[in-house]
């Protein structure tokens, strides 16, 4: 066991480094640069001291050096757009990606399991039927098409819920950011849950079918606890590989999410650095996602190793 985690650590380490020397250069190589985005009135000098004061000056590959000692010592740089530690913008955005994130993988694997369990139990009937179908539907249409309808609905037509932000002018309560939370979590979830709900029904299907099961029934169980007791305790393994592939795909829909009802998160926050050209932002905020992927999908690798033992020969 500890030579898989070392090795699954060493592997992990590896999958950083190349995200972030990749990030840097193909971000720093790109056609522009900050001073494209500076303010239009500024002289020559001017515009030379603040490259000379953020190190822009120098060769790429001085910089990434520079940049990879900072990191090591916990120092993610200064925003170009802000002038404030990237740590801090990041740490105000995380809580709010945080509790999107959290709200929509709960949501998804709650209703996910349950939806794809009675898929399995109601195979090829109706109920079957409508739910592959509104999974192909959550899968193909785009988030941000969704965002916008949902917004026309409930919060320009019906006046339900808020359109944009996490919480009204002043704060509000507990009520209030469970309100701006809802349309969020449906449009980011859409591309979460249908995924669960497939996974769940095809291990579902394939635990139903094998002997203990048939022992179990035979034996005079209750159909309920022969379904959720010991087949769906079995199917649960599989699915919680998935989430390893989930959270990836959870993070990147953020973006798109954040942007359109304006979430205060990390999400929105990419899109502005990247609009900006802030380098040391974009950077920061890749080293903080991609060390929240690589960090679960270590766990699940640990998690699924414990249950299974031959995934760690494998």
């Amino acid at each position: 066991m500890a030579r898989f985690l070392l090795r699954r650590l060493a592997e992990s380490l590896a999958v950083l480094l190349i995200v972030t020397a990749v990030t840097f250069f193909l971000v720093n190589l790109a056609p522009g640069g900050p001073a494209a985005a500076m303010r239009m009135d500024m002289t020559a000098q001017e515009r030379q001291a603040i490259m000379v004061r953020y190190g822009l000056d120098k060769p790429v590959a001085v910089r990434y050096a520079e940049w990879l000692a900072g990191l090591l010592r916990g120092n993610l740089g200064l925003s170009l757009s802000a002038d404030q530690p990237v740590a801090k913008l990041i740490g105000q955005r995380f809580p709010n990606t945080l509790l999107l994130s959290t709200a929509t993988l709960a949501l998804s694997c709650l209703l996910g399991v349950a939806l794809g369990v009675v898929s399995a139990l109601r195979r090829n009937g109706l109920a079957d039927q409508g739910i592959g179908f509104a999974s192909v539907l959550g899968l193909s249409v785009p988030a941000f098409w969704l965002g916008i309808m949902l917004i026309l609905l409930f919060s320009v037509e019906l006046a339900w819920l808020p359109a944009s932000g996490a919480s009204s002018d002043g704060g509000g309560g507990i009520g209030d950011r469970l309100a701006h939370l809802v349309l969020p979590v449906i449009v980011l979830s859409s591309t979460t849950l249908p995924s669960v709900v497939r996974f769940t029904r095809s291990a579902m299907l394939e635990v139903i079918g094998q002997d203990f099961v048939r022992t179990a029934r035979a034996k005079g169980m209750a159909e309920l606890r022969v379904i959720y007791v010991h087949a769906l305790r079995n199917a649960l393994v599989p699915v919680i590989s998935t989430l390893g592939v989930l959270v990836p795909r959870l993070l990147g829909g953020a973006v798109i999410t954040e942007s359109v009802f304006g979430w205060p998160g990390m999400g929105s926050l990419a899109v502005q650095a990247a609009a900006q050209r802030d380098y040391s932002l974009v950077m920061g905020i890749t080293v903080v996602v991609t060390a929240i992927v690589v960090g679960v999908s270590l766990l699940v690798d640990v998690v699924h190793s414990w249950v299974d033992p031959r995934i760690r020969i494998a």
